[in-house]
């Protein structure tokens, strides 16, 4: 039986925007790789561009990114994003993931380990730990700019030590010098862990009927629409990056982030509660279904960059 007709049963119990449930569009994807190029020929594209966000003179570094076994007998494995920083530009590498420019209104979700503390080398640079979706910024003000933006900041960061989540929907932005046009909520949480075995969270996002609706670990934090509602499709990514302008001094002994990914899931047109994620994603854990891609290209095709 393929994986769409196991799907079916599931999809049936859902709360639809569309009338019907056998219309609904999955992309899932658990990281089960077995390591980056197999990771790639399924749509990811890994950033090796130069430029924002992040450190002046840093590097993106496909090599940041790595596919690795969480330690369990089940023997699941993780998306892992790597950071590390010796306090310079040049000595800065930066992690980003992106999926194809395709997705628009529906359900977004991860299950993303959060930490607070680096690997290796001394704790307090501004690190940023993300989820979100993003159009292209074609020039200052776009007006077609879309994003809608979870970022932890374990070691707080832009004139703030405060440890906190962030959620943001983005109307517009001028980089240089900096404006921008956006909801934002503060969520001031410590969620990451030093271990491995806690800082696991479900991050969720509902965006239908002009309305943007935040989700951690099935509490809604805020609810976000008007201008700020995005009108493109955008791509899904994930990156790890340090803020501008606080880096602890330069050290011999690199600092070094990770950032695990579990999962990601896009219900096209599909507004889901937590519950019904979770489920989702056991139901097509236990169908043994790794990946699936069921959300249709843009039309016209759109180009998938990897930069921003």
């Amino acid at each position: 039986m393929s994986g769409r007709h196991l799907l079916l049963p599931a999809l049936l119990c859902l709360g639809l925007m569309n009338a019907s449930a056998q219309a609904a569009e999955l992309f899932f994807d658990d990281f089960s790789y077995v390591d980056t190029a197999a990771l790639t020929a399924q749509g990811w594209t890994l950033r090796s561009k130069a430029g924002h966000p992040g450190i002046p003179g840093a590097a993106w570094a496909e090599s940041a990114i790595s596919v690795v076994d969480d330690g369990r007998p089940q023997g699941n494995r993780l998306l892992r994003l790597q950071a590390s920083t010796d306090g310079t530009g040049p000595g800065t590498r930066q992690a980003q993931l992106c999926h194809q420019r395709k997705y628009l209104e529906g359900t977004y979700a991860a299950r993303i380990r959060f930490t607070d503390t680096p690997v290796s080398g001394v704790d307090g640079d501004p690190i940023i730990q993300t989820f979100y979706a993003v159009s292209p910024l074609r020039f200052d003000f776009d007006p077609q700019f879309s994003e809608l933006d979870w970022e932890y900041l374990a070691n707080g960061g832009w004139a703030s030590e405060k440890t906190r989540l962030y959620g943001i929907s983005w109307q517009t932005v001028r980089l240089d010098p900096w404006q921008s046009h956006n909801q934002a909520h503060e969520e001031f949480v410590q969620l990451g862990a030093a271990d491995g075995q806690q800082g696991w969270h479900v991050l969720m996002m509902q965006v239908a009927e002009g309305r943007t609706r935040w989700f951690l670990d099935g509490r809604q934090l805020v609810q976000h629409g008007g201008r700020n509602y995005p009108v493109v499709p955008m791509s899904i990514n994930f990156n790890l990056w340090f803020s501008p302008g606080g880096l602890l001094p330069q050290s011999a002994e690199p600092r070094v982030y990770q950032q695990d990914v579990d999962w990601v899931l896009h219900a096209r047109n599909v507004v889901l509660t937590s519950d019904q994620v979770l489920a989702q994603v056991s139901t097509l854990r236990r169908a043994g279904t790794a990946r699936l891609d069921q959300v249709p290209p843009a039309q016209p095709a759109l180009d998938s960059r990897c930069d921003f």
